[in-house]
């Protein structure tokens, strides 16, 4: 589909330098806008400095932990180690890991920044806010106030952890998502408050690292909104690691306690610890931006309304990223971003198509999906096949000695063409490539059955999977 804005965009300003923001301005350069882009905790925004860069390094440190600790299998051990409980013999030094992710994600921040003034686009260290469809009022680090004018506005202002009134975050034993990376010594017992995608992963990072970790799910079980049985392998593989699952319970407060801190759920009862994350969401950053005063529609979360390709209800004004409640993702952000640009510049769009993201859980093991859920086949919203095959059956999973794990496809029922998919288990989040590309694509699972897979390889089992559900006529 092809779609043109309504007038031709020369002067185009971006406030916030996330993934949607930066994407956005380097789509909008190399189509001959003038681009000034605001931002004011550094290039990257939240995903580079605070979020998925430093989170995701910390998780491999973690997995490094992870695999050694489970070598034994392999016949790989510590010299000398005679209990073979080779993770008493590993220690980590969380003040060098932090450190360095800290530095990958400043370093990673200044090459953004660095490709984004290499093509031309201003960059300004600051805040902006709207005045106008037309206008953005600019307040600089150091203090100075002006306006720029522009003939379109995106906005791309990420979000910030909720905190819970009871539960004050001190950076020291209680801590958001955003503050955990200052820790010099592996927490001797971490309370995790939350177990959605942000609770789970650093759950099983600070148990991989060695820390003893309680997980508080409000819920019946882990990760309540993805798939069920990639669910539950997680939740067994975390009791089997000795982490402490307190499900169906609700952190009522947490409050600092001597040298540790104390959890009170809603039920009375009381969880001590040395330190306590609290990960109970976010909230969009859309306070103080003027979207009221020029009409801009905001839902009651907070959240601007946007419409596929990151419209708001002003014409000339876009949103895209965590400010808009989409997908928390940075994948979706940036294809937001670039969405939004190709529309205001008249550049050849498609709407976003939500149904086709691909998300991974960095949990270990991972948990990756694609396309329709099978949640969404047992309600009857579509008629599938499904098919899962465990990766105790893979042959190149039998050499890693992993156990963990699954592929599993959905079809829909007639055509054979692939909808969905998900893989747990090591580098889900690689291995769920060739099932997005066929769910992007439309490919029949012939076409994922008939295509050359390497032996052995965790992929042969996404082959196997395609063949299970080949129908014979």
């Amino acid at each position: 589909m092809s779609a043109h804005s309504e007038f031709s965009i020369q002067k185009l300003v971006i406030i916030g330098g996330g993934p949607g923001g930066y994407e956005a301005a380097l789509v909008a350069a190399s189509l001959g806008a003038e681009v000034t882009i605001i931002e004011k905790q550094g290039l990257g925004g939240s995903a580079v400095l605070t979020d998925v860069v430093p989170s995701k390094t910390l998780i491999a440190s973690a997995d490094a932990m992870t695999r050694f600790a489970e070598a034994a299998d392999l016949g790989v051990h510590v010299r000398g180690s005679k209990d073979g409980n080779e993770i008493n013999d590993l220690a980590v030094d969380l003040d060098k890991v932090n450190t360095r992710l800290l530095r990958l994600a400043a370093t990673q921040s200044r090459d953004i920044k660095r490709g984004l003034e290499r093509v031309g686009v201003r960059v300004i260290a600051g805040t902006g806010r709207l005045l106008s469809p037309t206008e953005v009022e600019v307040t600089t680090e150091d203090g100075l106030e002006y306006t720029l004018e522009a003939q379109a506005v995106l906005l791309a202002v990420g979000a910030y952890p909720r905190e819970l009134p009871t539960a004050k975050p001190d950076g020291e034993r209680i801590f958001t998502w955003k503050q955990l990376y200052h820790l010099t010594e592996v927490p001797e017992h971490m309370i995790v408050v939350g177990s959605g995608v942000t609770g789970a992963e650093f759950a099983s990072a600070y148990r991989g690292l060695g820390a003893e970790v309680t997980l508080i799910s409000s819920r019946d079980r882990v990760l309540p909104g993805e798939d069920e049985d990639a669910a539950v392998v997680l939740e067994n593989v975390f009791e089997r690691r000795g982490m402490n699952v307190v499900s169906r319970s609700r952190a009522q407060a947490v409050e600092r306690s001597g040298d540790g801190v104390v959890v009170t759920l809603a039920d009375g009862r009381k969880i001590a610890g040395s330190h306590c994350l609290v990960a109970v969401g976010g909230i969009p950053a859309t306070q103080d931006l003027g979207l009221e005063e020029v009409g801009v529609a905001v839902a009651d979360s907070g959240h601007i309304k946007v419409d596929g390709v990151s419209r708001t209800t002003v014409p000339g004004i876009y949103a895209v990223g965590d400010c808009t409640g989409v997908l928390p993702l940075a994948s979706v952000a940036a294809m937001q971003g670039r969405i939004a640009v190709a529309h205001l510049m008249g550049d050849t769009v498609k709407p976003l198509r939500t149904h086709l993201v691909a998300s991974n859980i960095f949990t270990s093991p991972e948990i990756a999906s694609v396309g329709v859920s099978e949640k969404a086949i047992e309600e009857g919203t579509y008629q599938a096949d499904t098919i899962m095959l465990k990766l105790s059956t893979n042959p190149r999973a039998k050499m890693m000695a992993v156990e963990d794990g699954f592929v599993k496809i959905f079809s829909r029922k007639g055509s054979g063409t692939v909808i969905g998919g998900v893989v747990v288990g090591p580098r889900a989040s690689e291995l769920i490539f060739p099932i997005s590309m066929a769910v992007t694509h439309k490919l029949h699972v012939d076409d994922l059955a008939d295509t050359f897979t390497i032996y052995p390889s965790l992929s042969g089992s996404i082959s196997e999977a395609a063949r299970r559900l080949h129908v014979h006529v």
